[in-house]
């Protein structure tokens, strides 16, 4: 019996393309190589939304929002980085601390680090989604110091869950979006010197979706497909053939979505991995969470699930982050239960 042999090569996409359809895709096996949780005893009562990142030197730093309860003004971003060693105690990166008098709580931490290196922690700052506003440090040694606070530009947010991804022609596309008390509305931003200004470019809004955090594929021929978090029980897809200057009429995908963030990943051997949460939600906003997969495409249309990440009645487990490293091993974190940060990681096999 010959041993399954993992998905890593990008050429041998070419051959996996032509000869297999989407559904001998379920012949997809994901094996768990890691999963644990990033840290014991943490200094902060709960924590969500995570992001991490391959550094240059090949560990992986995972980052976060944590303090007493989400919106209080005591939650900070904490990070974490993997060696041969084992997970490093949670540091805190930044906080929202304005004056003696002014401190505010920090919102979804995103990592991204450009082609030259630079590492990039965007968050945000506010009181709550309806007010909150963008800033960035960076890092010119994988994390180990980091800049003063950036604030970002008026209208400008950032990524605003999910990591932003390079366009063939050297440009930084951030998938980003506007909550106010009658409406959400995602937009992309657009940077053209690796992340040092960004503009703002809108997609359709007389759709009636309510959609927000974007999550970014790069399909065959070059197209864009971004994925949205909707609270209609779909998720919401959009596509650009441009280079992201203009995009399609937002429209219902095929995929559930309970009001949770999602995250996606265009891998090197061209298929697409998304993490999400496999429900089309109702009822309490936490509903649906209980349950975390693993799903593959081929087209970015038709999705199947290869793995199931959580399997519950209840408790939450939710707004996953999922990189391709370079060894094309799968590394997704995901709040497990706003007590921790759970870290797995898969290879994938046929």
């Amino acid at each position: 019996m010959l041993k399954p042999k993992p998905l890593l090569l990008a050429t041998f996409w070419i051959a996996f393309s032509v000869t297999y359809g989407q559904s001998d895709l379920s012949k997809i096996q994901a094996q768990v190589t890691t999963n644990e949780q990033i840290f014991a005893n943490p200094p902060f009562q709960e924590c969500h939304a995570s992001s991490l990142v391959e550094l240059s030197n090949g560990n992986i730093m995972a980052v976060w929002f944590g303090g007493t309860r989400e919106k209080n003004p005591d939650v900070t971003i904490w990070g974490s980085t993997k060696t041969e060693a084992g997970w490093s105690e949670p540091a805190m990166l930044a906080d929202g601390v304005i004056d003696e008098n002014q401190r505010y709580a920090c919102w979804n931490p995103v990592l991204f680090q450009t082609k030259e290196g630079e590492l990039f922690l965007f968050y945000k700052v506010g009181l709550s989604p309806r007010e909150w506003w963008g800033e960035y440090k960076t890092s010119s040694d994988d994390g180990a110091t980091w800049s003063d606070a950036v604030k970002l530009p008026q209208g400008i947010l950032g990524p605003i869950r999910n990591k932003p991804i390079y366009l063939t022609n050297g440009d930084i596309l951030s998938g980003s979006s506007v909550e106010t008390n009658k409406s959400w509305h995602a937009h992309m931003e657009l940077s053209r010197d690796q992340g040092r200004s960004w503009s703002k470019i809108p997609l359709d809004t007389t759709t009636g979706y309510k959609i927000i955090q974007p999550t970014l594929l790069t399909l065959e021929g070059g197209e864009i497909l971004t994925l949205m978090r909707s609270n209609q029980g779909t998720v919401v897809e959009s596509r650009s053939t441009d280079q992201g200057k203009t995009w399609s009429v937002p429209a219902k995908s095929k995929l559930p979505n309970p009001n949770s963030g999602i995250d996606a990943v265009t891998l090197s051997n061209g298929l697409h991995l998304l993490v999400y949460n496999p429900h089309p939600g109702g009822g309490r906003w936490v509903e649906g969470r209980a349950k975390l997969n693993v799903a593959i495409s081929n087209n970015g249309t038709d999705w199947i699930d290869i793995h199931k990440l959580e399997d519950n009645e209840e408790g939450e487990y939710s707004y996953p982050a999922v990189i391709e490293a370079k060894d094309g091993s799968v590394h997704i974190t995901y709040t497990d239960d706003r007590k921790n940060v759970r870290y797995v990681v898969l290879e994938l096999v046929l």
